[in-house]
């Protein structure tokens, strides 16, 4: 077993007993592994391994990859595309990923349904929610999550699917499960007003059991996959 298997067998074993301790199913939580700054060559041993969800943070870098893995017949992926989107690369978000998770202003959700192209299902979304209120951090507040979620439901090119959060960093448990379960409260509000809600994207490495235990569909785990990022150098 090369590292990258034996490292998402690790990872899926936390997840299954994460669930297990607080009386979920594991099949409950998605493992979205986190393939940005890493080859292709990686992502094909993920694959390999059963791996079928990816999510990219860098919107050229991931749709490089989309398109390395299409020619190659790979044809039951998802990608998801996690990072901050800018005005002018989301025609590139609509025209290759099969998710958007930050979606956070009207006007971004607005042009990535008009850039979906006809024949493709719609984009699915999340939208991202700043729940410990961080400048550096994109999203909005709780508070105008009602309004902005009507309006992104009525898009004909999206399908509105749930919430993503990034909490800000903390080691603490019980203070980790405080956070996920305010998200995990709007969730459960979103997911009754909604019939195509369900997913909470919620929790990585360090807070993952605390996000399981409060109630996340998906969990974004990279490093414990692949190994530490491969930044460039400035």
């Amino acid at each position: 077993m090369n590292d990258i298997a034996h490292n998402l067998a690790q990872v899926r074993d936390k997840i299954s007993a994460a669930a297990a301790a607080c009386g979920r199913a594991s099949e409950e939580v998605t493992l979205l592994a986190v393939s940005k700054t890493k080859p292709a060559s990686a992502i094909a041993e993920a694959i390999d391994a059963g791996q079928r969800a990816f999510g990219e943070n860098y919107v050229q870098e991931g749709v490089e990859k989309i398109r390395h893995f299409r020619e190659t017949g790979a044809a039951d992926l998802q990608w998801h595309f996690i990072g901050p989107l800018q005005s002018n690369k989301s025609r590139l978000v609509a025209e290759h990923f099969d998710w958007c998770h930050t979606v956070d202003r009207l006007r971004i959700a607005t042009r990535l349904s008009e850039q979906r192209p006809e024949g493709m299902a719609p984009l699915n979304v999340l939208i991202q929610i700043n729940i410990s209120d961080e400048n550096s951090k994109s999203g909005i507040a709780l508070s105008e999550l009602e309004a902005l979620a009507e309006a992104v439901a009525a898009l004909p090119g999206l399908t509105l699917r749930g919430l993503m959060a990034i909490p800000a960093p903390e080691t603490d448990y019980d203070r980790q499960f405080a956070v996920a379960r305010q998200m995990a409260v709007a969730f459960g509000t979103l997911k009754a007003g909604y019939p195509t809600v369900d997913t909470l994207s919620l929790g990585m490495t360090d807070d993952m059991d605390a996000a399981i235990a409060a109630g996340s569909t998906m969990v974004r785990i990279g490093t414990a996959i692949f190994g530490a990022r491969d930044y460039p150098q400035k």
